[in-house]
């Protein structure tokens, strides 16, 4: 199968991963990663976060297998050129041939979001941030979102800045340069005809406790679908067709 034959051209597909409880994790199946994403996954001081890490790239492992018809753990990764200096630290990308499949992974506190689409695409989903770290960042956003943050009610700038952040991040990401490529550079702030030109920025709903954010190289996706991963997806057993049975989120 491939990457065409499951997503249409010019569409965006979105999918939302949760992370079982560390209680409830059951046997994620780790066969699907390789030697560093193991390694990566054991890393982890609080059980939470390495269930999030892992649960997040055995989800893309699955969800790229599928995209290109072949098994998860024969999915290989490379770095595309950095923007910056062309070395090889850019966007993640797939090695397989066929047609263009472009993809974005982001994971944070039980959360994750895949995004796949046929051009550049980057996405990002956060927890919603605390009083003080949008005291701490803010100084470092660009002038045009400081004013607009400064100009809200007290009580009104953590969610204004946590979405802020993840249209933010989802564009340094979609670049291929991340975050050395300065906040303060590129306005991302709430009105979209001063947003970055030849980028298409799109909020994503991600329950109560998280903000999302997807970015898109050039005009808006002819269809944007957002789906939540099969939970039996990510254990041992689990489907190789990780769209058998993915539904719509009525609350992530």
């Amino acid at each position: 199968m491939t990457a065409s034959a499951v997503t249409e051209a010019g569409a965006l597909d979105l999918w939302l991963i949760r992370s079982p409880a560390p209680a409830d994790a059951g046997p994620l199946d780790l066969t699907v990663l390789d030697e560093a994403e193991r390694k990566r996954a054991a890393s982890f001081i609080r059980p939470s976060d390495g269930i999030t890490y892992t649960s997040a790239h055995i989800a893309l492992r699955r969800l790229l297998g599928a995209y290109l018809g072949i098994p998860a753990q024969e999915v290989a990764f490379l770095r595309e050129p950095c923007p910056g200096c062309g070395k090889p630290h850019g966007r993640p990308a797939v090695t397989a041939p066929g047609p263009p499949l472009h993809f974005s992974l982001s994971h944070s506190h039980g959360m994750a979001l895949v995004g796949v689409a046929d051009r550049p695409v980057g996405v990002d989903v956060e927890r919603h941030p605390r009083a003080g770290t949008v005291g701490v960042c803010t100084p470092a956003l660009h002038p045009g979102e400081q004013d607009e943050l400064d100009a809200l009610p007290e009580e009104e700038r953590p969610a204004a800045f946590g979405q802020l952040w993840t249209r933010k991040e989802a564009f340094l990401k979609g670049l291929g340069t991340g975050l050395s490529r300065g906040p303060s550079v590129d306005y991302l702030g709430p009105d979209p005809g001063r947003r970055p030109q030849g980028w298409t920025l799109l909020d994503i709903p991600c329950g109560p406790r998280h903000h999302g954010a997807a970015a898109l190289a050039g005009g808006a996706p002819a269809t944007t679908r957002l789906r939540l991963l099969p939970a039996a997806a990510l254990h041992h057993g689990g489907t190789a067709d990780v769209r058998a049975g993915a539904r719509e989120p009525a609350a992530a």
